[in-house]
């Protein structure tokens, strides 16, 4: 919200995504609703693994 709103305030009423939240943005551009949650669900996987494999084991 604070990037939508920052952005329209400084660059003229241009927005970053059609609509806040985030997830309102794609359903705009024709994804399917659980379309959306599945490749949110996946990213956070990747996220998740991600993190895990840079932690520092001793």
């Amino acid at each position: 919200m604070i990037l939508q709103v920052g952005s329209y305030k400084l660059r003229g009423g241009k927005r970053i995504f059609r609509m806040a939240p985030l997830h309102h943005h794609f359903e705009l551009l024709g994804w399917s609703e659980s379309k959306v949650i599945a490749r949110f669900w996946i990213l956070a996987l990747v996220f998740a693994l991600f993190a895990l494999t840079t932690l520092k084991l001793r």
